[in-house]
């Protein structure tokens, strides 16, 4: 026999543990009880393994908690009676509060964010769950059109697409007069193709 015959449930063990601690950084929180529910398993078959059964019934009983709020969440995902769009004005300090705090990452995913709070032609909106903000939608009116400055989601809910609750849910912009919205052509990681929208060259464009 060689090292790994003899020590590969150790390695199993040591594996479990440490996706284990790494669900625990996780901010998505999707994400979280995804990885967090992985763990619990092998660490459940590990323990059951080696005949301890406390951790055994533990790693079970978390399991189950993981299955039941991962199935709760991909059933919120889309569901119109969890999400609330608001309207805000421009210049809401509540925004601003928002764009400041998460300023650094909106970065990230939309290098080209440049937000004037004095533009008579802007709209903002943000997305809720309860009393919590889950993302901000920044628009410019271009006649009929509705160039997006900004649709951000906030990393505990980055699994999810709050925004389309802005576009195909909440009615809010046919109710501003708007007929089409145009993205943002350097925005990162864009989702927009799984929501009916259609490329036009760097962009998407939703027909509204």
């Amino acid at each position: 026999m060689n090292w790994l015959d003899n020590h590969w449930l150790d390695i199993v063990g040591w594996g479990g543990s440490a996706l284990l601690v790494f669900s625990l950084l996780q901010a998505r929180v999707l994400r979280f009880r995804t990885l967090n529910l992985v763990a619990c398993v092998i660490l459940l078959g590990f323990n059951a393994a080696i005949g301890v059964w406390p951790m055994v019934g533990m790693n079970a009983v978390l399991a189950a908690i993981n299955v039941y709020f991962i199935v709760k969440l991909l059933g919120e995902r889309h569901d119109d009676a969890v999400f609330e769009v608001i309207e805000v004005g421009v210049r809401d300090e509540y925004l601003r509060h928002v764009l400041r705090v998460h300023g650094a990452d909106i970065l990230r995913f939309q290098p080209d964010f440049v937000w004037d709070p004095t533009d008579e032609h802007g709209h903002a909106f943000i997305i809720l769950k309860g009393d919590e903000t889950v993302g901000v939608v920044l628009l410019e009116q271009d006649g009929g059109a509705a160039r997006v400055q900004l649709d951000y989601v906030t990393p505990r809910y980055r699994d999810f697409s709050p925004g389309e609750f802005v576009w195909r849910r909440s009615g809010v912009l046919k109710d501003l007069g708007f007929v089409q919205v145009v993205t943002s052509p350097r925005m990162v990681g864009a989702y927009y193709d799984r929501l009916g929208f259609r490329r036009d060259g760097d962009s998407y464009v939703l027909d509204l």
